[in-house]
């Protein structure tokens, strides 16, 4: 086997695993997607879309073949569990934020954790300034209707229920910041 039939066949192998990283990601950004959509409507993460993005985190880990990269990917992503459980517990997020963040530490890996974090937390943050002005706007219509009623249909009108304190579909920002993860920095 002479030298330029070794190079090819390096060449070969690393165009292979570049092809397997790309589906991951692809098949990665569909799931998100399928998440966002889903907690929007339902307010609820399936626990097989989360395992499923742990799992093509590991594969993404296991095509890196950097044993260095791993193990401070695995470090962080058991860190970013162990925060993500106390928020869950504290009641700042539900329990399927907390496992989707945790898979998207795998997904992502420890060197772009910090990115990944910042550009959910900004779009956690816009994501809550829309509900709140979505809600502001329909109080006021809620009011304004009221104004317009006349007293006798005041009178018979259901009470209103107090309003429920909004919930924001965080999964949306997770999987938002993870697309924008993958599509930007698609190699580990």
């Amino acid at each position: 086997m002479g030298v330029n039939s070794l190079g090819a066949l390096i060449c070969l192998a690393d165009c292979g695993v570049k092809s397997v990283q790309t589906i991951v990601i692809a098949v990665a950004i569909g799931i998100l997607l399928a998440i966002a959509y889903g907690d929007v409507r339902t307010r609820r993460i399936p626990n097989a879309l989360t395992g499923a993005i742990a799992v093509l985190g590991l594969a993404r880990l296991i095509l890196a073949d950097d044993l260095a990269i791993a193990m401070h990917t695995l470090i962080t992503s058991a860190l970013v569990f162990a925060a993500a459980l106390v928020l869950f517990w504290r009641g700042v997020f539900g329990g399927g934020d907390a496992k989707l963040i945790t898979a998207m530490a795998l997904l992502v890996g420890s060197h772009d954790l910090l990115d990944f974090l910042l550009i959910m937390s900004v779009c956690g943050g816009g994501l809550g300034l829309a509900i709140l002005a979505r809600d502001g706007i329909r109080a006021r219509r809620r009011h304004t209707s009221q104004q317009l009623a006349g007293p006798s249909e005041l009178y018979w009108a259901e009470p209103t229920p107090p309003s429920a304190r909004p919930t924001v579909p965080y999964g949306v920002a997770i999987a938002g910041a993870g697309v924008v993860m993958l599509v930007l920095r698609p190699v580990l």
